[in-house]
């Protein structure tokens, strides 16, 4: 069998490492060239983990995309329309994997939707996989987990066997909605906890953050579809709680150097990879108007990273709102 990973960052790399003796052929295609892979490793995005021989690192879509039985794709959500149109011509009839985690901006579409709207067809095999998954943890030989979901059970199933190695345990669910919401909105809580790292304060802050996070991400969630059980699972909870607490969390870092009084340009301008959180949260907020769900913590950070308000000021006004009862508005539809 045939993989193609198309996305040669960490997690792409990540992937291509982890999956290698799973497949018969794994390519890993990189639209930046070849130039960033040095000595089988990827120099700019997974430094210091070598590149199995088993797989094969190319900038030609034609040859990783052609006869390919799984296709990956791992790019932020950012460059997800792009990086599906081309390879659109060379698709035949691959089940595809989006381990994508964004809500595209403009059309405050999910990830496996902007598949399915680039590619024209909403019955193609697509399956999202989502989950606590730190790349460089996985590349390092640590066990993590995570989640298949498809609307197509069968198809859930056959990727889940296909995708386990002895470190990375694969679960399958029925609920795309779900999964690709709780991989996309926990990086919004992310950002907020580590704007309380930033600040100097400890686990009770970040505790709450995480617990009310999860809340509005639920909120929302079953607002649009989503079993509220997803949420309290490993594409829910388990997203959040690694995210928010990783040193090597990128979107957690954004928000601990906000947090210490630096200007948002200037932190993304010192990154090489992608803090999907940031864009998120324009189209969270956009989404939360529009399925008219109150969400004060991603309103707080979208105020803070684009709005000029202070990160002290954004936890006074969360402080500030009126009081309810802890449980509200998760299961109003």
């Amino acid at each position: 069998m045939k993989l193609s990973i198309i996305g040669s960052g960490n997690w792409g790399t990540t992937l291509a490492i982890l999956l290698s003796k799973n497949f018969d052929e794994v390519y890993l295609y990189s639209k930046e060239g070849l130039e960033i892979f040095k000595e089988r490793e990827n120099i700019k995005y997974l430094p210091g983990f070598k590149i199995p021989r088993e797989v094969t690192v190319s900038d030609s879509l034609r040859e990783c995309v052609g006869d390919a039985d799984i296709m990956i794709f791992a790019v932020p959500s950012l460059h997800l329309r792009d990086a599906v149109r081309d390879v659109k011509e060379y698709y035949g009839d691959s089940a595809i994997v989006s381990v994508t985690k964004g809500i595209e901006e403009d059309t405050l579409l999910r990830p496996s939707q902007v598949i399915e709207d680039e590619m024209e067809n909403v019955k193609m095999p697509l399956v999202v996989m989502s989950g606590p998954n730190i790349a460089r943890e996985i590349a390092m030989g640590m066990p993590a987990s995570t989640v298949c979901a498809s609307k197509d059970e069968e198809l859930a199933h056959r990727v889940q066997l296909l995708l386990r190695t002895s470190i990375f345990r694969t679960y399958r669910s029925s609920d795309m909605i779900g999964a690709e919401l709780g991989g996309a909105l926990k990086n919004i809580i992310a950002i907020a906890c580590g704007m309380s790292d930033g600040l100097g304060f400890e686990t009770n802050a970040k505790g709450a953050l995480i617990t009310r996070g999860l809340a509005e991400i639920t909120r929302l969630g079953v607002r649009m579809g989503a079993d509220p059980l997803t949420f309290s699972g490993l594409s829910g909870l388990g997203d959040l709680v690694t995210t928010a607490m990783s040193k090597n969390s990128r979107n957690r870092y954004v928000g601990e150097e906000i947090g210490k009084g630096r200007r948002l340009n200037d932190v993304l301008s010192s990154m090489v990879m992608v803090a999907e959180g940031v864009s998120t949260t324009k189209s969270a907020v956009k989404l939360s108007k529009k399925w008219n769900v109150d969400m004060p913590i991603t309103e707080e950070v979208y105020k803070i990273l684009f709005l000029s308000k202070s990160p002290e000021e954004g936890i006074g006004s969360l402080m500030a709102r009126d009081l309810k009862h802890e449980i509200w508005g998760i299961y109003e539809k």
